[in-house]
């Protein structure tokens, strides 16, 4: 469970099969996709109902990829709008981008 002091706990579950992070809320997923090339994730899509937006869902499923990646040693590549933008307000993810977007 992911939470935040003003969003309320959200059950993240890693789908390695799907290769995405995912939640569901109130019955709808919500989910950040990506794809390995060797020790490089590529984190290319992220998905949040559109009734679900603004509630830092796709943050908190972004997040649990960083850390994902931070336990297995793998470097990122923020393949999506989304996930770039993240970076620029996390600078702590810097050390876990892959070189070519440092």
């Amino acid at each position: 469970m992911v939470s935040t002091p003003t969003h309320p706990p959200l059950d993240i579950r890693h789908n390695e099969a799907a290769y995405r992070f995912e939640a569901v809320v109130d019955g709808q997923l919500a989910r950040a996709d990506y794809r390995l090339d060797g020790d490089v994730m590529r984190i290319f899509h992220t998905e949040v109902p559109f009734a679900f937006e603004g509630r830092g869902i796709a943050a908190r499923l972004v997040s649990a990829a960083f850390e994902h990646a931070r336990e297995k040693g793998l470097k990122v590549l923020p393949a999506c709008s989304y996930v770039r933008d993240y970076v620029r307000r996390h600078p702590e993810t810097q050390t876990l981008l892959a070189p070519k977007v440092r």
